[in-house]
């Protein structure tokens, strides 16, 4: 029932924005049933139903037709945000825009009747008083009346065509952004417990590639040559890898099998893996070379690293298992733990962990998506201390959706750990 209630509720909204962007980019700046409002019409009915398709698409569609749905329809959702938000701005400027001053219109000629004066000749009436008059503003509408047609219209056209504008240029920096690939970000991590012999070990993080309809194996290779350019010592794939099945998807994914480190590459699911299935991926990606960890434990000459399987597995049973992976383990190493949300930190301060690296919240990818994030992640982004315990979360490599990241450039993150022993 409340996932049905949020349903209609997202539904509502996407309704109601898309009515607000037909009213202001098409009824606003156009004559009725001319061929930009007829056209604008199709479009404010057609690219909503396109970005439906998107988001149901991978549950119903092969992968080859949802991709004809996923480019139009998440760069619409995407863009559907950005000219809601410039218009909203616009708003705030569109009384002033109305009350800037234009060209004062000429005065009409009068013809000289009889007993009138002529114009220019000044003639007060004896006995009557003048009352003050507002005046009226050079070319604008007179002190608290309206504005003219050809000036409202004039106005609506700035603000749709400026608005348009931003939203464009936002929505395809944040597209580049994405197609280009990540960057990479060096984050240093004392730990208390780490013998001085691991000082500057370095540990590659990568999630949520989101392997899709959109990004695929170029993709792939890019975050994997970006990886091994940096040379770490280990690289944590912390889940999201793909949005697909493996006879899907597989081939966009074969390039992770050119990861390079030294003691290796190490995989624990996300919540998108149990959506097409999670064991053919963990299988998968074994035999590409990648080690999964599901809820297992492996013992390095200078730490314990552990993975957990994603909280979505404990729908089928393959949840999380904190004592199954840490449970038996000498507390007086440093343990590092692979798990795909942030949330299950405080499970994690129980255990003892010294430091938990995920990723899952995209940093919010769409600003202003990070504030909503942050109402269900206790980190959206970055290293933070919970108790004794460390938790660092990327922002991710790829996107989920539209194609698109605003004030959330996707990152590899390259951890170092620091001793401090002396």
């Amino acid at each position: 029932m409340v996932i049905i209630l949020v349903l209609l509720l997202g539904l509502g909204g996407v309704g109601l924005a898309q009515w607000y962007l037909w009213r202001r980019l098409v009824r606003d700046v156009s004559a009725p049933g001319g061929w930009y409002r007829r056209i604008g019409t199709v479009l404010a009915v057609l690219l909503p139903l396109l970005s439906l398709g998107a988001l149901v698409g991978g549950r119903l569609l092969p992968l080859a037709v949802e991709r004809w749905f996923a480019w139009p329809g998440y760069l619409w959702l995407a863009l559907m945000l950005d000219l809601v938000l410039a218009l909203v701005v616009g708003e705030a400027l569109r009384p002033l825009l109305l009350r800037l001053p234009g060209r004062r219109a000429p005065l009409p000629e009068r013809p000289v009747g009889v007993g009138q004066q002529p114009v220019g000749v000044e003639q007060e009436p004896v006995g009557v008083e003048h009352e003050a008059q507002e005046p009226a503003t050079a070319g604008g509408p007179p002190a608290g009346g309206p504005a003219d047609p050809a000036r409202r219209l004039l106005v609506a056209r700035t603000v749709a065509l400026a608005a348009g504008g931003a939203a464009a240029a936002v929505v395809g920096t944040g597209m580049y952004g994405v197609l280009r690939g990540p960057a990479v970000k060096q984050v240093t991590v004392p730990l208390a417990k780490l013998p001085r012999r691991a000082h500057g070990y370095r540990i590659a993080v990568v999630s949520d590639i989101h392997l899709g309809p959109i990004l695929g194996r170029s993709h792939t290779r890019r975050i994997v040559d970006t990886i091994n350019r940096t040379q770490p010592d280990l690289i944590a794939v912390v889940g999201d890898l793909v949005d697909g099945s493996v006879p899907e998807l597989g081939r966009a994914a074969e390039p992770l099998a050119d990861l390079r480190a030294r003691d290796g590459a190490f995989f624990v699911t996300g919540n998108h893996e149990y959506f097409s299935g999670a064991a053919p991926w963990v299988e998968f990606v074994r035999e590409l070379g990648v080690h999964p960890l599901e809820n297992a434990r492996t013992e390095l000459p200078w730490f314990d690293l552990a993975g957990v399987n994603d909280i979505q597995g404990t729908a089928e049973g393959q949840g999380p298992d904190y004592e199954k992976a840490l449970g038996d383990r000498d507390r007086t190493r440093t343990a590092v733990l692979l798990a795909h949300q942030p949330v299950t930190i405080h499970q994690t301060v129980r255990h003892g962990v010294d430091l938990q690296l995920s990723g899952h919240t995209h940093g919010g990818q769409l600003w202003p998506g990070n504030y909503l994030a942050e109402l269900a992640n206790p980190t959206v982004a970055g290293l933070e201390r919970y108790g004794d315990t460390q938790l660092y979360v990327t922002r991710g490599a790829g996107a989920w959706g539209p194609p698109v990241r605003v004030g959330a450039p996707s990152d590899i993150t390259v951890v170092t750990l620091a001793s401090l022993q002396t």
